[in-house]
């Protein structure tokens, strides 16, 4: 790969970050986090995902012509509903907020005008819009922020068999990290990898948000069924999410 067709930021020096930036190119940063994923899936899913997707996107703008380059992810946000379980970190608003400024803020110094906050966490939605918006009013530069499979709409639901979209530790995630990375599943504790499909109680309308405990709602840690899972709807499911977000991205008055 040539510094032309490169789009990771860490494998790209300060001269090439500078062309970059003076061709205005689109900076994606992937947000996440560190936490539970039941009994089959290492910690890590939604970094591996979010890292994943972004990339995809971005490889997908650069061969149209569209510059972008993604920063590394930023690895932990708003978990506070695994912390039960163990095996997850998390952070206060506060904190999380000023660690997106802060790489947003970066981005801004180093020339850039156009910043896609592209999150990989349920947990993280809300606070990445509201930090996005400061971000803009404080920077001066455009900010969009959106979670990847609410970009990808109805992209993912003809692909999967036990699910309209992304849940958690489901048949999506762990087809897209069957994908990414193989080694974070543990396929012999899949059988044990399922739960409720959502996690509402009954009567909880989907416009009202109140988080709760994973702990009240799933023994397993998983919101539906990841025993359905396989590489190949995973493959399918990124590349999917690459191509909805790269158009909507690449889309001039978007940015406008």
């Amino acid at each position: 790969m040539t510094q032309d067709t490169e789009i990771e930021w860490m494998k790209l020096t300060f001269a090439e970050l500078n062309a970059h930036a003076a061709a205005d190119a689109l900076v994606i940063v992937p947000v996440a986090s560190l936490e539970q994923h039941g009994p089959h899936l290492a910690t890590g899913v939604d970094i591996i995902c979010a890292s994943g997707v972004a990339q995809r996107v971005a490889r997908r703008m650069v061969a149209a012509g569209k510059p972008a380059v993604v920063m590394p992810c930023v690895w932990t946000g708003l978990a506070e509903h695994h912390v039960p379980f163990g095996g997850t970190v998390t952070l206060d608003y506060d904190t999380f907020a000023a660690v997106l400024k802060g790489v947003v803020r970066s981005a801004a110094r180093a020339g850039f005008k156009r910043v896609m906050l592209l999150n990989g966490h349920g947990g993280n939605a809300e606070a990445v819009a509201v930090a996005g918006g400061e971000c803009q009013t404080e920077f001066g530069l455009k900010v969009a922020a959106g979670t990847y499979w609410h970009l990808a709409g109805d992209a993912f639901a003809p692909i999967l068999e036990r699910q309209s979209n992304v849940l958690h530790a489901c048949e999506a995630e762990t087809s897209m990290v069957m994908a990414l990375l193989p080694e974070a599943v543990r396929t012999d504790r899949l059988a044990e990898a399922h739960g409720p499909h959502s996690t509402r109680p009954e009567g909880q309308p989907a416009a009202m948000i109140r988080r709760r405990s994973f702990k009240e709602i799933t023994p397993s840690g998983v919101i539906g069924d990841a025993r359905a899972a396989t590489a190949a709807k995973g493959e399918a499911l990124l590349d999917a999410a690459a191509e909805r977000i790269a158009d909507e991205l690449g889309n001039a008055r978007l940015w406008g």
